[in-house]
């Protein structure tokens, strides 16, 4: 008998077709299974598909024969469940710090995870969703940049800017470096950022990764460590406002019952509501007081109110009037 073509790439193609072309409501025949081979330049008799499934099952490839008037197959099991991947696709589309571009490269990773008929149902979920994009393409090559430094203990040296009302990038420090030794990427209030040990203040500072250009990692081992150690990340995020450095202090908290949810998703569930009367408690957290923090709690209107320490609530009631100075009149 005649050699068949393509053979050494058969078990690949076939491994491809039941990936993409196959799930629980799309199973195909050997004759399907035959016809997408062939058309591939592969030629392949039944006997041998069935071989080839079985090895494919020892390599740990879940799939699942169904018997009715014909016996058809499918993948069954992936590493991504659709729902996984849903999950996945709106965490990528609604993450600001994704540019669009680098938002639908994800996707179509993601895409590639599942059945070419689920694929269609993650693109229209996609379809619904529209965002605002951060402008800063370079951000996924910012975050290996870092991670590499994290793993060789190095520290890093980069520019830094604002962008400014033309929408163009203006170097903060006219554009000299900032020198760092990172510690964490985290990702809060839908941004990344780098928490690092600043030479120059001897502190724990932030920085947006998306506002950094030009990463180059040093030759000089990082130092702060002991500085981060102390640093409980959990808790840390809890008491910044849009990663606001700054020393935290002890600040309580009149609110009314209706914002419980809001200061334990703020807080976390560690945090003590002592009840004032039937429809309102107070809470004590500890806080980086700035203008993010004033912020939020305008945010939340009349609802909560800074109780103490007095310092606090004069620095917030000062913040509130010169708001309310922009809009007086003659």
């Amino acid at each position: 008998m005649p050699r068949q073509g393509g053979q050494k790439l058969k078990l690949l193609y076939l491994q491809e077709i039941l990936r993409r072309e196959t799930d629980e409501q799309h199973p195909l025949s050997l004759k399907q299974i035959q016809d997408l081979l062939e058309q591939r330049g592969v030629f392949a008799e039944r006997k041998s598909l069935y071989d080839d499934m079985e090895q494919l099952r020892l390599l740990g490839e879940d799939i699942v024969t169904v018997r009715d008037t014909t016996v058809r197959y499918y993948v069954g099991e992936r590493a991504l469940d659709i729902a996984q991947l849903r999950l996945l696709v709106d965490a990528v589309q609604s993450s600001k710090f994704i540019t669009k571009k680098k938002s639908e490269q994800l996707i179509r990773n993601l895409e590639s995870l599942t059945s070419r008929h689920m694929a269609g149902e993650l693109q229209r979920q996609v379809l619904v969703s529209g965002r605002i994009k951060h402008m800063n393409e370079s951000i996924f090559y910012n975050v290996d940049a870092l991670h590499s430094a994290l793993q060789e203990n190095r520290q890093v040296k980069f520019q830094y800017f604002d962008w400014g009302m033309d929408k163009q990038q203006h170097l903060r420090r006219e554009g000299a470096y900032y020198q760092v030794s990172p510690w964490a990427l985290t990702w809060d209030d839908e941004n990344y950022y780098l928490i690092a040990y600043d030479h120059r203040t001897e502190s724990i500072r932030h920085y947006r990764v998306d506002r950094m250009l030009r990463i180059r990692q040093t030759d000089l081992v990082r130092e702060g460590e002991q500085d981060f150690k102390r640093l409980d990340m959990a808790r840390h995020t809890q008491k910044t406002f849009g990663m606001f450095g700054g020393q935290s202090e002890p600040v309580t908290l009149r609110c009314s019952a209706s914002v419980a949810g809001i200061i334990l998703d703020r807080f976390g569930q560690d945090a003590t509501l002592i009840p004032e009367g039937e429809d309102a408690f107070v809470v004590r957290v500890s806080v980086v007081v700035s203008p993010q923090f004033f912020g939020w709690l305008t945010g939340l209107g009349t609802a909560v109110q800074v109780q103490s320490p007095a310092a606090v609530a004069q620095q917030y009631r000062l913040h509130l009037k010169e708001i309310l100075a922009g809009y007086s009149h003659d």
